[in-house]
């Protein structure tokens, strides 16, 4: 089978989507008798995937430093992509792909691609983009119906629907999915790759970074070594609500003395944003500090020397992949009270407090006082993490994903051998 995989994202940089694309290129390009070829954004660094051939779009003059989440920035680069796509198919009209793997966006390429050459794709749903824009513009949310049917027209014409998370897989399921598989993202602390020559990249400037020792954070942030760790890691748009999570803070650092706000991620723009909103709150520097990008290699390392683990995320209903490696990490989890975590927390494995700043932070003031439910918390979400969102699991789910699609495709049994020999 011969797979063509649409990725309109930087790649490769470390964060969520592009975290997910080298998994699962890396998982489809193992099975038997498969060739994957990989097509990108400009930007990013390389990274070698065993039997994965890597395109790239041409340079773009003057676009750099795409960022998560809708833009316009993406939408022109998109025009690029859709040209590069079908400069491929055109140049392999003779040696035709079998499918298209179309992650977010691209499977509207892909619906007109199918239309025209009719070959198959698989919808790779991340989010729904209609809910996506119409909360990043608010402006446009009279186009929601609208895009909403295109969405779902996209839906109805795939072969199947690969959601990451129960409210996208009801949404594939209502706009006419023939095959859905829910294909959760992973915990990357049970994920073991091999890391950059001597380096990893920084996907906020675009530069690799040297990795040297262990990281100590309570050093970085010039704590004490009694001090009470809260963090978050991840980028800082405004739908994963620092905000919230800056204003919960400020209701209860005055009452926890050795308790100390620490926020890894983010690019400048936001990182000055937010650091002067901490200042207007009148929070001291020391007590809640913004420390920048860090690699994902060093992910377990910073995660396992907190005290409490955040997800303050107010807008989405996908789940953020973050939350899989803190449910691993062994260290007690906050997270708001909303779908976009529900779907996979319960408060056996999470504390869950309602998206407003008083309640986030008296959720913040009762895991600072009670040891034992911090320990009750980690226990169970390890466990939960071991069942079911380990790299081991993520690879047997996309291989049966797989196993259907191919019989679908060619009316024969999917072969049971899912590595190359």
């Amino acid at each position: 089978m011969k797979i063509l995989f649409l990725a309109p994202q930087p790649f490769y940089q470390e964060r969520g989507t592009p975290i997910a694309v080298r998994l699962a290129s890396e998982v489809i390009a193992k099975r038997h008798d498969v060739r994957v070829t990989l097509m990108t954004y400009q930007e990013g660094i390389d990274v070698s995937i065993p039997n994965v051939s890597h395109l790239r779009v041409r340079s773009i003059p003057s676009l750099s430093k795409i960022q998560p989440g809708f833009s316009l920035k993406k939408l022109y680069t998109d025009l690029f992509f859709f040209v590069a796509v079908m400069r491929e198919l055109w140049r392999n009209r003779n040696d035709q792909y079998d499918t298209i793997h179309a992650v977010e966006e691209s499977v509207f390429m892909a619906l007109l691609v199918k239309w025209i050459l009719g070959i198959p794709y698989i919808y790779d749903m991340d989010s729904s983009l209609a809910l996506q824009i119409t909360e990043k513009m608010p402006w446009c949310k009279f186009l929601e119906p609208l895009l909403m049917k295109l969405e779902k027209l996209a839906i109805r014409n795939s072969v199947a629907v690969v959601p990451v998370c129960d409210a996208l897989a009801a949404l594939a399921k209502s706009g006419g999915s023939k095959r859905t598989q829910i294909l959760p993202d992973i915990s990357l602390l049970d994920y073991e790759h091999p890391e950059l020559p001597e380096s990893t990249y920084n996907p906020e400037n675009g530069s690799a970074n040297s990795v040297h020792d262990s990281p100590s954070l309570r050093k970085e942030a010039g704590l004490a070594d009694d001090a009470e760790i809260i963090l978050y890691v991840g980028n800082l748009e405004k739908y994963q609500g620092i905000d919230l999570l800056i204003e919960g803070f400020h209701h209860i650092y005055d009452h926890y003395p050795k308790a100390h706000l620490l926020i890894i991620g983010g690019i400048e723009a936001h990182i000055a944003a937010y650091r002067q909103k901490i200042h207007s709150l009148g929070i001291p520097f020391e007590r809640a500090q913004l420390l920048g990008p860090r690699p994902v290699s060093l992910l377990s390392d910073y995660l396992r020397q907190a005290t409490i683990l955040t997800s303050p995320r107010t807008l989405g209903n996908n789940t953020p992949m973050k939350v899989y490696s803190y449910l691993h990490s062994g260290i007690p989890l906050l997270a708001t009270k909303l779908p976009t975590h529900t779907q996979v927390l319960t408060d056996t494995v999470a504390q869950l407090a309602e998206p407003n700043p008083k309640d986030f932070g008296k959720a913040l003031g009762e895991l600072l006082e009670s040891e034992s439910r911090r320990e009750e918390l980690q226990e169970n979400a390890m466990r939960l993490a071991e069942a079911e969102y380990t790299f081991e699991v993520f690879e047997r789910k996309l291989n049966q994903l797989y196993d259907g699609v191919h019989s679908d495709i060619t009316g024969e049994p999917a072969t049971s051998l899912h590595s190359r020999s």
